[in-house]
């Protein structure tokens, strides 16, 4: 049962979030932003995980706290789910167009935390959203999650595609790196004996 249930509660935000990696991409998203409750569906649906996420935040401040903490509980119960990474695949990459865009991503599932993401997006804003937020949810779900992450723009001119093609990618490569790969079931992938 690779499940976690993740409840966070602070002065900026209240957080109550579910995730199944093993499931169909089933999702019901409240952000209390309508383009990030998108990029996560999108996230949800490509990696084929179930997410329920309710999030109330202060967003007569910014969106800031709200987009951060979600990164935060979303790689919490990433890695709760995850467990001990017995007979994951852990590496993943992937190559994704989203029109115009091109978005490269790959993933090892390290238990250690790096993030590297080279994004050039145009726009200030898409929708309700601050475009600068996107490295500060990966480098918040990155550091909880325990994963190393590379992501790279190759092309694109869209703010809304570029964006929409590194939720999309992640998704996909995620769902790669967390399945049970059968030639190595129980085992753990790293000579070490342990992904830390």
């Amino acid at each position: 049962m690779r499940n976690s249930k993740i409840e966070r509660c602070t002065a900026e935000t209240s957080i109550r979030l579910s995730l199944k990696l093993d499931g169909s991409g089933e999702n019901q998203v409240s952000s209390g932003s309508g383009f990030f409750d998108h990029m996560l569906s999108l996230w949800a649906k490509h990696g084929r995980f179930d997410l329920q996420l309710q999030c109330e935040g202060d967003y007569h401040v910014d969106a800031h706290h709200s987009v951060e903490d979600i990164g935060i509980c979303l790689g919490s119960a990433f890695s709760e789910a995850l467990g001990d990474l017995r007979g994951v695949r852990r590496y993943a990459h992937i190559i994704l167009p989203m029109d115009e865009a091109l978005i490269l991503c790959a993933v090892d599932l390290s238990g250690r935390s790096l993030l590297d993401c080279r994004l050039d997006i145009p726009a200030q804003k898409v929708g309700d959203f601050d475009t600068e937020l996107v490295k500060e949810f990966l480098l918040a779900f990155v550091r909880k999650a325990n994963l190393t992450l590379h992501i790279r723009q190759l092309a694109g001119e869209n703010s809304h595609h570029i964006i929409e093609g590194c939720f999309k990618v992640l998704g996909r490569a995620l769902s790669t790196a967390v399945e049970i790969d059968p030639k190595a079931a129980g085992e753990i992938p790293s000579t070490k004996g342990v992904l830390a």
